[in-house]
């Protein structure tokens, strides 16, 4: 069985990871995301990610701490 997946619904067609990691509520704050990211800790559609700045879009699926949340416009 796999880990549920939420939705988070983003009010627009595009965010960038760090925005999406504090928007969603995975993280406190932007340091942190920083952080977790160049740490490798994300993942995007199973990948890891290394750049704050990427594009995410309907249907992506961020993973951090075994926690997976899906962007929804």
């Amino acid at each position: 069985m796999t880990d549920p997946i939420d939705d988070v619904s983003i009010g627009g067609e595009m965010i960038r990871l760090g925005s999406f990691l504090k928007y969603a509520g995975l993280l406190d704050s932007g340091g942190d995301a920083k952080e977790m990211i160049i740490d490798g800790l994300v993942t995007v559609n199973g990948d890891v990610e290394r750049r704050r700045g990427r594009q995410l879009h309907d249907g992506d699926v961020v993973e951090i701490d075994g926690r997976r949340v899906r962007v929804r416009p």
